[in-house]
């Protein structure tokens, strides 16, 4: 991005560890799920080393001030890869100033040069910021499709 945006992106390294768990910890507030998060710095310093998590970081004056984290998809139907993108979150004081929109224009192209079909992500239904901003941007809702979520002793009594 150009300096007078504010504001640069670059890709993610396992070295941005800690600066991811501080972003996330940030989301999880801001979507009132703080209880969901167990993931440590060193956790995303190994999905980034593996490169099982890929994403960019947003800076300004060298501080991290958002994240754009991505993971690859397959779909049997189509045959092809797509892009999940987990996670998106900017800081509050650094919002309403192109960061989101440079995020997903930048993920776009990443997704097209990788030979990615899509892009998906989740949103919660009560962030209504988010989805006019979706909406913009031309993303379309997939009503029909309900999440499903299998952890913890569910998880485990299933595997016996």
């Amino acid at each position: 991005m150009s300096e007078a945006s504010g504001f640069t992106l670059r890709g993610l390294r396992p070295r941005d560890a800690e600066a991811v768990h501080r972003l996330i910890l940030a989301l999880a507030a801001y979507e009132k799920l703080e209880h969901e998060v167990t993931a440590s710095a060193q956790d995303y310093y190994g999905a980034l080393a593996t490169r099982r998590i890929q994403g960019l970081l947003a800076e300004a004056e060298g501080e991290a001030i958002g994240i754009c984290l991505w993971y690859e998809t397959f779909s049997t139907f189509a045959g092809r890869t797509g892009l999940w993108i987990e996670d998106v979150y900017v800081e509050p004081e650094f919002r309403r100033h192109g960061i989101g929109l440079a995020f997903f224009r930048a993920a776009a192209r990443h997704a097209l040069e990788a030979g990615h079909a899509w892009m998906e992500w989740n949103v919660l239904d009560w962030n209504e910021p988010a989805l006019a901003f979706y909406r913009r941007i031309g993303a379309i809702p997939r009503n029909e499709w309900t999440d499903q979520r299998l952890s913890g002793e569910a998880l485990r009594a299933l595997a016996g």
